[in-house]
């Protein structure tokens, strides 16, 4: 137990060790996939798409790619709330496990059931089949303090020089 929460917090802080989280050694981070998308986004590397009176919430291509084959998500039941920078569930890779942080406050409104059974969407299409949650925002404000897509390339580009 101690071994898997180390690695939760390890891994939620995306300060991978081994030698494969070298950024020289990384793929090169797909810019146009979250470009293209009007997405907002956390520094613990989730993404919000709001849209009307719903916001929808998975992780994002850098997050997925530094965490591995995800083998496995647990997420919160539908009508359950979250919080803004609270943990609502957990995703599982060959690397490690990583709690997955609310990027804002609201109810949850759908689960991603397609998760429970084919957990490598959120590899094979992050923003798209691989989405999370679907909430409700109950303060729309707390969308202004996430970062834009240019602000999160450079983001990730910082974080991954700095190991």
């Amino acid at each position: 137990m101690a071994l898997r929460m180390w690695a939760s917090s390890t891994a939620n802080a995306l300060k991978l060790s081994s030698s494969a989280s070298k950024s020289h050694l990384l793929p090169a981070f797909s810019i146009s996939r979250c470009f293209s998308s009007g997405l907002k986004y956390a520094n613990s590397h989730e993404w919000v798409k709001h849209e009307g009176s719903v916001a929808t919430i998975g992780i994002s291509d850098h997050a997925q790619d530094h965490l591995g084959e995800v083998v496995f998500v647990e997420l919160p039941e539908e009508k359950s709330s979250v919080s803004k920078e609270k943990n609502f569930g957990a995703v599982e890779s060959v690397k490690a496990t990583s709690e997955i942080i609310s990027p804002i406050s609201g109810e949850v409104i759908e689960v991603n059931t397609k998760l429970a059974d084919s957990p490598g969407l959120i590899n094979s299409s992050p923003y798209e089949e691989g989405w999370m949650i679907k909430v409700k925002p109950s303060n729309p404000a707390e969308l202004e303090s996430l970062m834009g897509p240019k602000e999160y390339t450079k983001f990730c580009e910082e974080e991954d020089a700095a190991h």
